[in-house]
C-alpha cells in the first residue's frame, strides 16, 4: 500500500510531498529516476536516496515500513551538507553523512530523528518537523534551478537553455549538477521519461507518447524507458 500528501505550506517551495508505503507481500520495488531526492525512514533507519540515472530494485517485505518525504528536483540545496553528486545513484544511512550544526533556534536536529524507536513511534511526524526546521536554517536553492528545469521540461536543448538564461553552456552545466546531482542532458533524459510515463498511464498510445514527450520516434522512446528503468513501457504499465 502506499499513499502521499501534499507538504504543508512552509515546506511546499521545496518539498513535493510527504509519502508512506507498507510492505504486504515479499517482493521488489523498481524505484526509476524522477529527478528527486528523498529522506527516508526504513526497516533499518533513516537513510537519503539521491537522484537516480537509472533503475534501484527495492527490495520490500510484508510489514516493512517506509516513510518518506521528497524534494522537488533542484530544490534540496544545502540541506544534507554534501555535494548532492555525491549522492547520486546512492542509498546512504543518515548516519554516514556526520552531524550537521546545532540549530541556532528550537527545534529538532535533522540528526535527532536517528534517536527514534522505529517500533514504537511514527517518524513521519519528526521527519516532518525536522526537514523544516533545518530549511530555516539553511539558504535556498540555486534561484535558477525552476527555470533550467521548467526550459528542460518543455524540451529545449542544451544550449538554447544555457542561452535563454544568459549562461555559457560550461556555467550551466555546472549549475545543473550542482543543483540536481546531474549534468543537463541527464536532467533532460530524465525529466522527458517522467512526463512520457505520465503520458502512458493516462491511456496516451506509445507513438503518440513519443511525440508529445520530445522523443525522435517510438524506438526512441523505447531505448530510452529501457536505459533509464530497465524494463519496458509496458512492464512500467503494469506496475511490474
Amino acid at each position: 500500500m502506499y499513499a502521499e500528501w501534499a507538504p504543508e505550506p512552509a515546506l511546499a517551495g521545496r518539498v513535493a510531498c510527504l509519502w508512506r508505503r507498507v510492505g504486504e507481500r515479499e517482493g521488489t520495488q523498481l524505484v526509476v529516476p524522477d529527478g528527486c531526492v528523498d529522506l527516508i525512514w526504513g526497516p533499518d533507519g533513516p537513510f537519503v536516496a539521491g537522484p537516480d540515472t537509472g533503475p534501484v530494485p527495492s527490495r520490500i517485505r510484508p510489514g516493512d515500513v517506509l516513510s518518506g518525504i521528497r524534494f522537488k528536483p533542484g530544490a534540496v540545496g544545502e540541506f544534507f551538507g554534501v555535494p548532492l553528486p555525491d549522492l547520486r545513484d546512492q542509498r546512504v544511512p543518515l548516519a554516514a553523512l556526520g552531524a550537521l550544526p546545532p540549530l541556532a533556534g528550537p527545534g529538532i536536529r535533522l540528526w535527532d530523528v536517528q534517536d527514534l524507536d522505529p517500533e514504537g513511534a511514527d517518524p513521519l511526524p519528526v521527519l516532518r518537523a525536522a526537514v523544516a526546521a533545518r530549511l530555516r536554517e539553511i539558504p535556498g536553492p540555486d534561484p535558477a534551478a525552476p527555470a533550467i528545469l521548467t526550459a528542460l521540461r518543455a524540451g529545449r536543448g542544451v544550449r538554447e537553455v544555457a542561452w535563454e538564461l544568459g549562461l555559457s553552456e560550461r556555467h550551466l552545466h555546472r549549475r545543473t549538477v550542482a543543483g540536481f546531482g546531474y549534468a543537463p542532458k541527464t536532467l533532460q533524459r530524465v525529466v522527458r521519461f517522467q512526463r512520457a510515463l505520465r503520458l502512458a498511464r493516462s491511456g496516451v498510445a506509445a507513438a503518440e507518447v513519443a511525440a508529445v514527450a520530445g522523443y525522435a520516434d517510438q524506438a526512441h522512446l523505447s531505448h530510452d524507458v529501457k536505459r533509464l528503468s530497465g524494463v519496458t513501457l509496458r512492464h512500467l504499465l503494469q506496475g511490474g
